[in-house]
């Protein structure tokens, strides 16, 4: 797995550690819910304040 942070459009740089538990997290959190295919491509969240 492969993740990319974006802050204001600009892409923050993240070591191999912060990726795995990034993308380990969030993908654990996403198919837990219902709907959710497990054979899922990308998944993109936005967040904004």
């Amino acid at each position: 797995m492969d993740a990319k942070l974006f802050v204001d459009g600009e892409e923050i740089e993240l070591n191999e550690f912060v990726v795995k538990i990034l993308s380990g997290t969030i993908a654990g959190a996403v198919t837990s819910l219902r709907g959710i295919k497990k054979d899922w491509k990308t998944i993109e969240i936005k967040v904004t304040r």
